[in-house]
C-alpha cells in the first residue's frame, strides 16, 4: 500500500478538535483514548497554566492489528482483548464524571475491513463510541503533543510519530517565527496546518508531511518469514527508507545547525532507556532526553548483538516491547540515515497528549505563555 499524502502540503482539514458545548470550566476533566494497531492508551487529565495534570491512565498492549497484514480483518480475539481494555476505560471515565473527551482509533480501524462494524460493536459492549481519524489529523496531533520540547533555536523541525500500524513524519518550517515564540506557535496548530499570521504572531509553516503505512507491528508482519535476525532487520530498514521518497524534504541536505528531529514512540523512549541503563522505566528522565545519533546506533547495535532471546530477557525492553522492537529500531535507523543529524529529542508522548492540548486550547482553558 503506498503512502497516503496529498498533493500539497496544504491540504489539510481545518481543525484538529472543535470546542466543546458550552463555556469550558478550567477545572474540569478532560479525556484522550487513543487505539492503536498495538496498545489502547487513556488519558484524564485537568488543565493547569499552560499544562495539564493528568489525573488517571490507562495503558494496555491489545494487539489490535495481529493478522491484519494477511487477512485484511481484524480477529475476533484480537476484537474481543480490545472491547475489554475500552470496558476498563469506560468505567474510569465513568468514575471521574469525565464529560469532555476525544477517543479515537487509528491505522488498524482505518485499514480493516471489519473496522467500521468492529466500533459498532464496541459501542455496544464497551458503551463507548470512537472516531476514526484520518492520518493527517494523527499526524497534527503528535506535532502539538511535542511542542513543549520545540527549542528556541530550532528552524527546522522534523517530527516523527512511530505507530503500531503508521508512521507519521511531519516537517515545519519555523525560520520566521521569533524564537521566543516557536513553542507556541506548535500549538496553534490545532486550528490546521495550514495557518496564516494571526495576532497571536507568525504561524509555523509546514513544509510536507506523510503517512507511510507501515509501523512496528505491520513492518513486522511484512518481513516476518525471514529467518535470519540480521537479514530481517537490514531488510525491514530498507524497505521502509524505500517508503519516503515521495517526501519533499527528503532530496535537500538539511544544515545541522537550527534543525531538530523529535522522535515520539514507544521505540523510541525504549532506546532512550537502554541508553540510560534503566531496570525499572522513568519517565521522568526519558521524556526531552537528547540523544546523539551515534549513542542510538550503539543501542540498536546492541539489541542485533543480544539476539532475539537476549532481548526477551533484557529488562530494559520488556516483555511488550521486545517483539516489536526491531521493527521500530529499523525505522529509526532509516529516518537517521536520510537525515543525518547530531542528535534526535526523544518524547514520551504523543496522540493521547495531541488530543488533551488540542481540546484545551479549542476551548481557551490553557494559560498563554513559553512551555
Amino acid at each position: 500500500m503506498p503512502p497516503k499524502r496529498p498533493r500539497g502540503a496544504d491540504r489539510f482539514p481545518n481543525t484538529v478538535e472543535p470546542s466543546a458545548p458550552g463555556q469550558a470550566d478550567p477545572a474540569e476533566l478532560y479525556a484522550a483514548l487513543d487505539l492503536g494497531t498495538n496498545s489502547c492508551r487513556m488519558l484524564i487529565a485537568q488543565p493547569r497554566g499552560n499544562q495539564f495534570h493528568v489525573v488517571d491512565s490507562f495503558s494496555k498492549s491489545v494487539q489490535l492489528g495481529l493478522g491484519l497484514e494477511r487477512t485484511g480483518r481484524l480477529s475476533t480475539a484480537s476484537m474481543n482483548r480490545t472491547i475489554q481494555a475500552l470496558s476498563i476505560c469506560h468505567k474510569k471515565l465513568k468514575k471521574h464524571d469525565v464529560k469532555r473527551m476525544r477517543l479515537v482509533a487509528t491505522e488498524a480501524c482505518r485499514r480493516a475491513k471489519n473496522g467500521e462494524e468492529f466500533l459498532s460493536n464496541v459501542s455496544k459492549q464497551a458503551g463507548l463510541t470512537l472516531d476514526i481519524i484520518a492520518p493527517e489529523e494523527e499526524a497534527r496531533l503528535a506535532v502539538i503533543s511535542c511542542a513543549p520540547l520545540v527549542s528556541m533555536k530550532t528552524e527546522q523541525l522534523l517530527v516523527v510519530d512511530i505507530g503500531g500500524g503508521s508512521t507519521e513524519l511531519v516537517w515545519i518550517d519555523m525560520s520566521g517565527v521569533p524564537a521566543v515564540d516557536r513553542q507556541s506557535a506548535i500549538m496553534r496548530l490545532h486550528a490546521g496546518f495550514e495557518q496564516e499570521e494571526t495576532s497571536d504572531g507568525p504561524a509555523a509553516r509546514v513544509v510536507d508531511w506523510i503517512s507511510v503505512p507501515l509501523g512496528v507491528a505491520t513492518l513486522r508482519d511484512q518481513f516476518n518469514d525471514v529467518e535470519n535476525d540480521s537479514a530481517r532487520f537490514a531488510l525491514m530498514s530498507w524497505f521502509f527508507e524505500e517508503q519516503l521518497a515521495e517526501f519533499s524534504p527528503y532530496e535537500d541536505e538539511q544544515a545541522r545547525e537550527g534543525f531538530q528531529i523529535v522522535g515520539t514512540s514507544g521505540t523510541v523512549t525504549t532506546v532512550a532507556a537502554s541508553h540510560l541503563g534503566l531496570r525499572r522505566y522513568d519517565r521522568n528522565k526519558v521524556d526531552g532526553l537528547r540523544m546523539t545519533s551515534d549513542q542510538i546506533d550503539t543501542v540498536i547495535r546492541s539489541y542485533l548483538e543480544m539476539g532475539p532471546e537476549g532481548r526477551r530477557t533484557d529488562p530494559r525492553i520488556g516483555r511488550d516491547r521486545q517483539a516489536l522492537i526491531m521493527s521500530g529500531a529499523a525505522i529509526l535507523q532509516a529516518l537517521l540515515r536520510v537525515w543525518p543529524t547530531d542528535r534526535m529529542t526523544v518524547a514520551d508522548r504523543g496522540l493521547r497528549e495531541g488530543l488533551l492540548y488540542a481540546q484545551m486550547s479549542a476551548d481557551g482553558v490553557l494559560e498563554e505563555g513559553p512551555f
